[in-house]
Parts: structure tokens; sequence; C-alpha cells
């Protein structure tokens, strides 16, 4: 199960994740998430998933596939709240950290975009 909470702040949408994003939950990021970033050209994003307890490559790509449309919008996504060893060894595998840059939490993401 996978259960998301959007709120829009300061030009940025924080994304944050509750569950598992996996191949059997990922059409619910594709539904919410990607079709808010589409339907409005959202560039700034920060997926908290400090309570996501699993994640496969299916829900990587989703992620990653959100933080390319946000660079489409000349902006850019972070990923923040990775307390789970686990999650950050699927993650560091899977190379996100090529693609995305990570922080410690909303407050430090959103100083970040707004440099």
């Amino acid at each position: 199960m996978l259960e998301i909470d959007m709120e829009f702040r300061k030009g940025i949408l924080f994304v944050r994740l509750r569950g598992e994003l996996t191949d059997h939950t990922v059409d619910v990021m594709n539904r919410e998430v990607t079709k808010t970033v589409e339907d409005y050209g959202i560039g700034n994003l920060v997926f908290n998933i400090s309570d996501l307890n699993k994640i496969d490559e299916i829900g990587i790509q989703s992620i990653l596939n959100n933080s390319e449309l946000a660079k489409r919008s000349k902006g850019r996504a972070l990923l923040c709240g990775i307390s789970n060893l686990e999650l950050k060894q699927v993650l560091k595998r899977n190379q996100v950290f090529k693609y995305m840059n990570e922080t410690s939490d909303e407050l430090t993401a959103l100083s970040i975009i707004h440099v």
C-alpha cells in the first residue's frame, strides 16, 4: 500500500510517501504525482521518503521520471528523509544519486532550491 500526501508551498511540490513504492503501487504515484507535475508544469519537487519502507526498480523509475519532468520545467527534484539504511542501499545500487540530490529534511530542501 502507498499513501501520498502532497503540499505545494513556495513554488515547490512536497511529496510525502508512506508505505511501499513498488510495481504493485506505482500506478498510484503515476495517477496522483506524475499527473499533477505534468498538468501544472511543476518545476521543483521534494520527495520525502522518511515513511517509505520499501521501493523497487519500478518505484525508483517513477521517482526519476518525475525528476526528469521537473528538469524539463527548469526546476529540480530532491530526495529527503532517507533514514532507512536498506532503502538507501537500494537507491545507491540503482544509481539514483547520480540523477538526484539527497538532503536531510524538507526545510533543508527548501533552502537548497531557493538559493
